[in-house]
């Protein structure tokens, strides 16, 4: 298997089109190898940049569906191959890609070459079967919340922690009433319906990964197993941190099905190759998502796209 500098060295021989060139070549390689429709859903979340990257740039938005009906187009297999590199994002939106690839396929495998987080762990959930490598993680999908700060910026703070908040605030009020003199200016902070909407999307992130882990990866079996799972991918106060990364042992360990990529090495180079030239692309050039298929058809989201981001999600995973 080329390492990711020999990658980078083939793409520089090709001067301006060979990060397209090599890329689609390891794509088109990986096909062929698997004979099914092949598409990569990949971020560059975790590629310094010399300028700011919106957060919606590079995670997981309703703009997604437009790459992903381009990147679909012409394809005419039952079986979709889905590789994944992304940090996640709006769930509404992965609820969406979900149903259109659903719809569109029998059989969905989710390969996984380094990180498929969040919202990317829940599109693993509707998958039939899951590839990780040793190295490979998936996360808690625990939604976050999109907060302003005293700066005007923004930041995500999970829902989890809010509602935990507001529970610790009653219980400090009950025992102390003085204390509801520090806790009302944080409180009077969150917007009208914040709390009911954190509780809301909490819910949802954990019914929609029971459902798909019910309808498509143990179909026809215990569906108490896909309940089990969905609450523990959704339980804050067991990972701690939104960003845990959860690998295949211990995905395997709590009843997911995934299968080692180790276990088939000319797949396992054949899909590392190909996310070691897409993260070179991203490397050397100012492209932040790439949606494509083996055909080298799809869509790509590059930095001077994304000056004015679409806002942000109220919630995220």
């Amino acid at each position: 298997m080329p390492t990711r500098d020999r990658i980078a060295a083939e793409i520089n021989s090709q001067k301006a089109a060979g990060q397209d060139n090599v890329r689609r070549k390891y794509l088109a390689a990986l096909h062929k190898k698997t004979g099914r429709d092949t598409v990569v859903y990949f971020s560059s979340y975790n590629i310094h940049r010399p300028f700011p990257v919106p957060a919606a740039a590079v995670s997981v938005t309703q703009d997604d569906i437009q790459g992903f009906m381009a990147s679909l187009h012409k394809l005419k297999g039952k079986s979709l191959d889905l590789v994944l590199h992304s940090p996640g994002g709006s769930i509404e939106a992965a609820d969406q890609i979900v149903q259109y690839l659903r719809a569109k396929y029998e059989h969905i495998r989710a390969i996984i070459p380094q990180n498929a987080m969040s919202a990317a762990t829940m599109f693993a959930c509707a998958a039939d079967e899951i590839l990780m490598g040793k190295h490979s993680a998936i996360g808690p999908i625990d939604p976050q919340m999109i907060l302003g700060t005293s700066n005007g910026g923004q930041m995500s703070v999970p829902a989890h922690t809010i509602l935990q908040d507001f529970e610790k605030a009653k219980a400090d009020i009950s025992v102390n009433p003085m204390l509801a003199n520090l806790w009302a200016p944080r409180l009077a902070a969150l917007p009208p319906g914040y709390l009911n909407l954190c509780e809301q999307v909490t819910k949802l992130a954990e019914e929609k990964v029971e459902s798909w882990l019910a309808q498509y990866m143990f179909q026809g079996q215990d569906l108490a197993k896909a309940k089990s799972i969905a609450q523990w991918l959704a339980n804050f106060a067991e990972h701690r941190t939104h960003g845990r990364p959860i690998g295949i042992e211990l995905a395997q360990s709590k009843g997911l099905n995934v299968k080692p990529l180790e276990e088939d090495q000319q797949l396992q180079e054949a899909v590392l190759s190909v996310f070691h030239a897409t993260m070179v692309t991203f490397q050397s050039t100012s492209c932040l998502k790439v949606i494509e298929n083996h055909l080298g058809k799809g869509h790509y989201v590059v930095a001077e796209l994304a000056v004015t981001p679409t806002p942000a999600p109220n919630a995220v995973a």
